[in-house]
């Protein structure tokens, strides 16, 4: 895993398990005041539906890095070695040219659903968009990034670094093939 892979990665599992903390015990507290007390805390379900779209995102993009998601390669994988590196190339990048143009959309929106507010918070709806416009950046990152290594490295997951070279197989192993799914 390379510099870009390890902070998006990271960035996004902070996210991801502070998003699941906050939403565990807000509603672990608000269930118990409501039980010994019979109140609960009128802010108590806004929070969650705010940090939600932020959890869901972040699995999102984790799930990309890891390459959690489901592909379809078989067609790709039967081309020649150099038509499935051109291949793997152009769909990662359209795939991000996507990714971007996502972004840039959701950006764009930002100010319109900024002045829409939670009713008890007043938080503006922007906040929860701008989860979308995050993911979808950090995706079309992941995307070129994937595109890179299949133009440098013949596709696939692998990149040409040292820590590849102790994964090597051995010598009468099948050579590798590129694959289109550098991130998926």
């Amino acid at each position: 895993m390379n510099l870009i892979e390890r902070l998006v990665t990271g960035l996004c599992r902070a996210v991801l398990w502070t998003s699941t903390l906050v939403i565990f015990v807000i509603l672990v507290c608000n269930t118990a005041l409501r039980y010994a007390s019979g109140a609960s805390l009128q802010w108590a379900n806004e929070v969650p539906e705010l940090l939600f779209p932020w959890l869901v995102m972040s699995g999102v993009v984790l799930a990309a890095a890891h390459g959690a998601h489901i592909t379809t390669s078989f067609l790709v994988e039967a081309l020649p070695a150099r038509v499935q590196r051109a291949t793997a190339v152009m769909g990662w990048l359209a795939v991000a040219a996507l990714y971007a143009t996502q972004a840039w959309s959701t950006l764009n929106m930002l100010e319109i659903v900024h002045d829409e507010r939670s009713q008890i918070l007043g938080i503006p709806g922007s906040l929860t968009y701008g989860c979308v416009m995050v993911g979808m950046a950090l995706l079309a990152l992941l995307a070129l990034q994937s595109a890179w290594r299949a133009c440098v490295a013949g596709g696939g997951r692998a990149s040409a670094g040292a820590a590849d070279a102790a994964d090597a197989p051995s010598a009468d192993a099948e050579p590798a093939r590129p694959v289109a799914a550098a991130h998926w």
